[in-house]
């Protein structure tokens, strides 16, 4: 007896429920590995996040450091560093010269150093950064990095993870790559740092951080390579689509950073020191440790308009 013909089933498109191996690429294909000479560098995971040893950044930053600094960001994404006693704002603020300008978040406290901003956590003031995002995606020329030391932490949580944008793209199906290449996408800050103001304050705000759109595709501006580029926080919608289409592409673009094999997580310790390429990845402040007291000061870098 014949077996019965089967009709082909449709390939749905639904990206989160991948399993089995995915593309866990560190760098662009064919991209030379780099070579330090200084920095020691031993990895969390193949791909993203590596702790930096042989360092001692409370003194001068030589050329050849700065270097392999800016190497190793561009090949790790996220880079972390330990016991970086008797580190000041001065070195902060030197450390983030490596990459650029300080830029302020006009929404976080200032400490008493310009451009350092203070985030002091516990019972009263608890934190709500556990959201997977992008600093500044709300500005036209987002940050292009930050540098976060840890100051004080609970003894147990408040770690942060960080995920790969570029894995994230490049996981996608096809259908899915060539359904958003060419979308932008508009990104504000009002449904999120708006939620906790007067009428009065947005407008205030608004008249300098007006709705701006980048690319949902964005090419990274130092390497080229193409990443996915939507959070949960500040990205509000795609452009040209009707709100249906929106909800549904929308909501599986921002669920991409939550896949665990494209992320790293990080284990703070007082004068623990992440240093992350905010246009490759986003991160989650894990807000675990309440009422406990956390403590972070971090300096954004300035970035430019993304393409």
């Amino acid at each position: 007896m014949a077996t019965p013909a089967t009709t082909p089933q449709p390939v749905l498109d639904k990206p989160l429920l991948h399993y089995g191996s995915r593309v866990l690429e560190r760098t662009a294909p064919g991209t030379p590995r780099a070579e330090y000479r200084i920095l020691d560098i031993s990895p969390l995971t193949p791909h993203i996040g590596a702790e930096i040893g042989g360092v001692d950044l409370t003194r001068p930053l030589s050329k050849e450091l700065v270097t392999e600094l800016r190497l190793a960001l561009l090949e790790w994404k996220v880079i972390f560093f330990r016991d970086q006693h008797g580190f000041t704002p001065d070195h902060h603020l030197a450390l983030a010269g490596v990459w650029g300008e300080p830029e302020v978040n006009p929404f976080f406290p200032q400490s008493k150093t310009a451009g350092v901003s203070r985030l002091a956590k516990d019972a009263m003031a608890v934190g709500q950064e556990n959201i997977w995002h992008s600093d500044h995606s709300f500005m036209a020329a987002p940050a292009q990095g930050s540098v976060l030391r840890a100051v004080e932490v609970p003894l147990t949580g408040g770690d942060t993870m960080w995920a790969d944008m570029h894995a994230a793209y490049d996981n996608l199906s096809a259908s899915m790559k060539a359904r958003v290449e060419g979308l932008t996408a508009v990104h504000d800050w009002v449904p999120s740092w708006g939620a906790t103001m007067t009428e009065e304050q947005i407008a205030h705000f608004r008249k300098s951080l007006p709705p701006v759109e980048h690319p949902v595709v964005v090419r990274h501006p130092r390497t080229g390579r193409k990443l996915l580029y939507v959070n949960e926080p500040f990205t509000t919608r795609i452009v040209g689509l009707s709100e249906e289409e929106n909800r549904e592409l929308l909501d599986l673009l921002v669920l991409q950073a939550r896949i665990p094999e494209y992320q790293v997580r990080f284990r703070w310790q007082p004068d623990s020191i992440a240093i992350w390429d905010n246009i490759a990845v986003q991160h989650y402040a894990i807000n675990d440790y309440y009422p406990q007291r956390r403590v972070m000061e971090r300096i954004a870098v300035a970035g430019v308009p993304l393409s």
